[in-house]
């Protein structure tokens, strides 16, 4: 299984891999598709993304926040590019570590994807800033955030690839055999509705996105001001 970040955004971020995204794996098939909820501590006084926004150009300094991915490090940076303010960031191994110090309040916000983030939105362990509404797959962000910060946009993405050297001669047959499965009702049922889109894309379709991925993630870093590491 490959993501956004392993297969598009990587090479942007890091100045040497130790693989190469385009030459090392074989394009398959894209399985899901989801976006980052914006959450903060409970602690905090804000209650929408407007005011966070207002918050932290009247608070410099005081927020940071957590982030254990590339489309959850991104995600923050568009925001602080589009509405104007400075969040510091904070840089976690894993995700779950990350969230856990943003309940406790070590950190004060973060950009979580959005099954973590909603599990601990139901458990009220944070406080969301986004309406819990269905995704579309077309759709990149909720509305709220888009409302209060024109222009923000950004879907994250799960794969299927294969060594390139092993995939030779039968990716159409594993791309429809994985195409079959995320189809299946025993798939749609563990997705829970309203937390990611099953939205298949076939090998043909797919290898051509991966490249136009590449290229979006690669532009939108830069954009963001973030240096490869």
């Amino acid at each position: 299984m490959g993501t956004n970040s392993t297969n598009a955004a990587n090479q942007a971020l890091f100045k040497k891999l130790s693989y190469d995204p385009e030459k090392d794996f074989v394009p398959i098939m894209r399985c899901v598709t989801g976006v980052n909820v914006l959450v903060v501590n409970n602690d905090l006084p804000i209650k929408s993304v407007a005011e966070l926004v207002d918050y932290a150009k009247k608070n410099p300094g005081k927020l940071n926040y957590a982030e254990a991915s590339a489309s959850q490090r991104l995600s923050a940076e568009m925001f602080n590019k589009l509405a104007g303010v400075k969040i510091e960031r904070v840089p976690y191994k894993a995700s779950p570590q990350a969230l856990g110090d943003v309940m406790s309040g070590q950190v004060q916000l973060m950009f979580p994807d959005l099954p973590q983030g909603l599990a601990q939105i139901d458990a009220g362990k944070v406080r969301g800033l986004v309406p819990r509404v269905r995704t579309d797959v077309g759709r990149a962000q909720p509305p709220a955030i888009a409302e209060a910060v024109p222009g923000y946009s950004l879907v994250y993405w799960l794969a299927v690839f294969a060594p390139a050297g092993h995939a030779q001669g039968h990716p159409e047959d594993a791309g429809r055999r994985h195409r079959r499965g995320a189809e299946g009702p025993g798939d749609g049922q563990s997705h829970d509705p309203g937390r990611m889109e099953i939205s298949p894309l076939p090998l043909e379709q797919f290898a051509a996105y991966v490249k136009e991925q590449t290229t979006w993630w690669t532009t939108e870093i830069k954009a963001a001001g973030i240096e490869p590491e």
